[in-house]
């Protein structure tokens, strides 16, 4: 009865404090994260325990999964070095950096711990950040850099945290760090990537929207046990997954199943974030008890202050970090600049000259297909730029958060000093969440960061209804021909489709006649199926911004998934 009551206020909480911290524009993680911190020190607040495992292994896989379906494939594609460095380089540079600080202020902890530490503390947490910037009109771009160095630097941090913890019973060597950490990412991207393709395929066959999405919560589990048990990142798995059935998701799952379970994870994911950001905060209480308990020489005001000093030092690490990276940013900016008179000479051959007889019909078009992909890849590079401001945005988004928290009560209960090493976790998470999560909307103004191009994004949606509009009125006349369709259903058709330039209003059937108005509906599902494969191509392609792509996306899976609602309720009348 009493976990019932907990977990009843605790949701009740959870709400109340997003709602109020929308009224006053902060991330609920920051709120949340407050009233914990408070409520840890109210007298009869129960203390709520949870295993750290739980957290790693129950909480972790299903964010990442949520995050990483919703991310564009292409974009994280064209950032990637980007992203690896944030999430693999700084991680590692903070690891062994924060490890060398921790080993000078206690000399007698020991490397081993100190490097825990340090791979503790080195990932960031991007939900505020996000959040923020989202609200703020952050450009494209610079989110998904900061999404995707969320979703990647877990599976460095936790993979540098086992070799850390290994070391503490044995000695490891660095190449034996390394060598495990290529090998655990190969394996763990393979994993991701059967799981994620299996299962799109698996759930393409079912027909109830129920049953795909209960299937679906248990995909990143699908994903993550393998992986660890195979001494893989099981966290890079479930981001490999998600990446994959987000890419596949839109080309074989149906509108209806992909929008039910999109609001579904939606609430699991804001319930499950927001838990563990509530939780963070209820713990600060009892830390501070057991670094009292158990002191060993360091009280619990020396692990703040050693926590301030971290703190302070991987805030440093990641400014200095991103001063190199956006000048390699620049530099592929200059690159490509200078490589595109190349591809546009490239396209005009192609358009000029009949390739097929040389290299046959399929080989044609794949040439095509890379060279406009190329020239999309430098299109994107000269376009969406980054500049000092985004560099400045990027350096202040180092939050930490929950996970921090989390696994450093995974360091073994012989590792010494550990409640003061897991409150000197606390306290970088706590500040860097509250320091740098309340002071970003001011730095964002300051800045004055330029939010996504509305004139290129007007140009994009142009561009995109078009090839739309095309596309439907293709399919509309093949099925004409192909079925006999009378004329006038025909171009009611035509006029009710998404996106058709004499597009009058929503739904204006045929008259009572139900063969017509049968008719009409699957003239408009075969119009609706061949936009689709007009906007894939369009991905697939590059040339039009992920913003339009999701836009228009989401309008096509909602005319989809209304009409296939309507077409079902006259086939069984």
């Amino acid at each position: 009865m009493e976990v019932t009551l907990i977990a009843v206020v605790g949701v009740a909480s959870i709400v109340a404090v997003a709602a109020f911290s929308q009224r006053l524009g902060l991330a609920a993680p920051l709120s949340l994260v407050v009233v914990g911190i408070a409520l840890s020190f109210v007298p009869g607040v129960p203390v709520v325990e949870t295993d750290p495992e739980w957290v790693l292994a129950g909480v972790l896989p299903p964010l990442l999964y949520s995050a990483a379906v919703n991310m564009p494939a292409t974009d994280f594609r064209r950032d990637l070095r980007s992203i690896g460095g944030l999430a693999v380089l700084l991680v590692v540079a903070s690891t062994l950096g924060a490890g060398w600080l921790v080993h000078l202020l206690v000399p007698d902890l020991g490397w081993p711990a100190a490097f825990a530490l340090g791979a503790v503390i080195s990932p960031t947490d991007a939900v505020a950040a996000t959040s923020v910037g989202r609200k703020l009109g952050l450009p494209s771009r610079l989110l998904t850099l900061l999404e995707g160095e969320g979703l990647v630097n877990d599976a460095s941090a936790l993979v540098l945290l086992r070799s850390a913890i290994a070391a503490l019973a044995a000695s490891v060597s660095v190449w034996s760090v390394a060598g495990k950490f290529v090998l655990s990412v190969v394996i763990a991207v393979a994993i991701g990537m059967i799981v994620g393709i299996v299962n799109v395929k698996v759930r393409a066959l079912l027909d109830d929207t129920v049953l795909n999405t209960a299937i679906s919560f248990v995909v990143p589990f699908v994903a993550f046990v393998p992986a660890e048990e195979f001494d893989a990142s099981g966290v890079l798995a479930v981001v490999v997954t998600g990446l994959v059935t987000g890419h596949l998701g839109p080309r074989l799952l149906r509108a209806q199943d992909r929008l039910g379970e999109e609001m579904n994870w939606r609430t699991l994911a804001f319930l499950l974030e927001s838990a563990i950001f509530l939780l963070m905060g209820l713990s600060l209480k009892t830390l501070i008890d057991e670094a009292h308990t158990h002191a060993n020489g360091m009280g619990a005001w020396w692990a703040f202050l050693y926590g301030l000093a971290l703190t302070g030092f991987v805030i440093v690490v990641r400014i200095v970090f991103v001063v190199p990276l956006m000048a390699l940013v620049r530099r592929d900016e200059r690159r490509a600049a200078a490589a595109k008179p190349l591809i546009e000479s490239w396209q005009d051959r192609l358009a000029t000259f009949d390739l097929t007889e040389r290299f046959g019909t399929r080989k044609k078009e794949r040439i095509e297909r890379r060279v406009t992909r190329v020239g999309a890849d430098i299109e994107f590079r000269l376009n969406e730029t980054l500049g000092w401001r985004g560099g400045v945005v990027l350096a202040w988004s180092g939050m930490r958060g929950a996970i921090t928290v989390a696994a450093a009560q995974t360091l073994p209960e012989e590792t010494p000093y550990r409640p003061q090493l897991i409150l000197m976790a606390f306290v970088v998470a706590a500040v860097t969440l509250l320091l740098q999560g309340l002071s970003l909307p001011a730095v964002i103004r300051t800045v004055k960061v330029p939010g996504d191009d509305v004139t290129r994004l007007r140009k994009d949606y142009g561009l995109l209804m078009r090839a739309l509009s095309q596309a439907a009125d293709e399919a509309l006349d093949a099925r004409a021909e192909r079925d006999g369709i009378a004329p006038a259903v025909v171009e009611r058709a035509r006029v009710d489709s998404l996106f058709s330039a004499t597009r009058t209003g929503r739904g204006q059937q045929p008259g009572p006649d139900p063969e017509a108005r049968l008719e009409y509906l699957h003239l408009r599902l075969a119009a609706t199926a061949a936009q689709r494969t007009a906007l894939l191509k369009a991905r697939s392609d590059g040339t039009i911004s992920s913003r339009a792509l999701n836009d228009t996306q989401q309008i096509l899976d909602l005319e989809e998934a209304r009409m296939q609602q309507v077409s079902n309720r006259v086939d069984s009348e």
